[in-house]
Parts: C-alpha cells; structure tokens; sequence
C-alpha cells in the first residue's frame, strides 16, 4: 500500500525544468513541501509563486564549490528539516570524445558526479541524527550500459550507479532508504546536445518518454513502506532500442 508524503520536505536539485519541475508538481499534489533548488533565479521566483506557498526556492549553483556547500545548510535553516532528497541535476555530452573539449568534460563530470557526491555528503549526517530518510539520485540507463555514442555521460553515470549503491548499504541501518531511477530518453532540454534529425526520428518511432514517466517512477519508490528500498528502477520508452 502507498504511504502518503502528506508532511514531508523534500529538496529537489534542478527543479525548475524537465523531471526536477514534473517531481516538484507531484511531490505538491501529495501534500509535501518542496524545496526547489536551481541557479535560475527568475525561473524559480516564478515557479513558486505560481505552485503555491509549499514550495521554497533555493536559488544554488552547483557548479560553484561555495553555493553548492552551503545548499543544505541553507535549506535547513528555511525548513529545520529535509525528509527526501533528490539529486537530479545533470548536464549531457554526446558525440565522441575526440569532439568535445576539456572544459566540456570538467563541466559534466562536476555536475553530474561531484556536486551529487557533495549533496549526500552534506545531508547524509542530518538524515543519520534524525534516523530516517530518502535520498534518490536520477541516474540513466547510459549507467547501465556503454553506449558508444555518449562516453564522458555514460562514465559518469556508472560512477553514480557505483556510488548509490555504495551509499546505500553504508545507510541502510540508519533508517536512510537511497536508490535511484535510470530512465532512457526523456524529452527535455537535456537532450538539446543530439542531433535534431536524430531527435525527431526518435519522437517520431515512439522512443522517447515526457517527464512524466519518470515523476510516476520517483512517487513509486518514495511512497513504498519504510521496510522496503527500491535500488533502481529503469524506466525506458518501449520502443526504445538497447
């Protein structure tokens, strides 16, 4: 049976676009109080006024050592408390490797790896003294399997797949469930680095998820009881072939 999250604070990192922003709306409709962590400042301004007096934005760069240290702290001191956190910031690389730039592959690897890393870290001893918690990172099937299309995105998410696992088991006997969804290709900005010609035979085969898919996944694994942790659930378009 679902547990409501009637109550819960949840902080969502990337949360005014794409998956972060459809999560938002469910967690809302739910009846929990969502912390919307994104660097766009006007956009989050915005997206709070419109979704009501149960969200909070928090306007983080994660890209910037300092904003990202001081994004759980901060958000403790708006909400005394953070029940679920959702890594799901990300940025994409395709094409090969020898196209893209240095600069490029620091960016990817940071945001996608690193600024994940530092968000467990930060919220892991809160979660641990309250002795409860959900911690979900949206992970992809390209951490799954080597597509030779995408290998600085892929790499990174097999160290992210690597790394909850690892945290995991590392929290499983604090009350801390930690898990993660691998979706395949979801229609969002993210995906504004593929070829346009490539995108559209996509959309067009039926390859491609909206958002939603993957808002549906996440309430899944948040709402199951507490004496249950969904590890990974890959969620892929049925036409999607890999």
């Amino acid at each position: 049976m679902a547990e409501s999250l009637e109550g819960k604070v949840a902080a969502i990192t990337g949360a005014a676009s794409g998956i972060g922003l459809a999560i938002t709306r469910a967690l809302l409709a739910d009846g929990a109080t969502v912390v919307m962590v994104d660097r766009d400042e006007p956009a989050l301004s915005n997206l709070a006024t419109r979704l009501g007096p149960a969200t909070i934005p928090q306007v983080t760069d994660l890209l910037d050592s300092r904003s990202c240290d001081a994004m759980v702290p901060e958000i403790l001191e708006k909400t005394d408390r953070i029940d679920i956190l959702l890594c799901n910031a990300g940025s994409y690389i395709g094409g090969d490797l020898v196209d893209t730039t240095p600069a490029a592959i620091d960016r990817m690897l940071n945001l996608n790896v690193n600024a994940v890393m530092k968000n467990v870290h930060a919220v892991a001893p809160h979660m641990i003294a309250r002795g409860s918690g959900d911690i979900l990172v949206t992970c992809s099937i390209a951490g799954h399997a080597p597509i030779h299309v995408e290998p600085v995105y892929s790499a990174s998410k097999w160290a992210i797949t690597s790394f909850v696992q690892t945290m995991r088991r590392q929290l499983m006997g604090h009350g801390i469930r930690v898990g993660q969804v691998s979706p395949g290709p979801v229609i969002s900005a993210l995906l504004s680095d593929w070829d346009p010609e490539w995108l559209q035979r996509m959309k067009d085969a039926g390859a491609l998820m909206e958002t939603q898919e993957v808002s549906d996944a996440l309430m899944f694994m948040l709402t199951r009881p507490r004496n249950v942790t969904i590890r990974d659930m890959i969620v892929l378009p049925s036409n999607f072939d890999i």
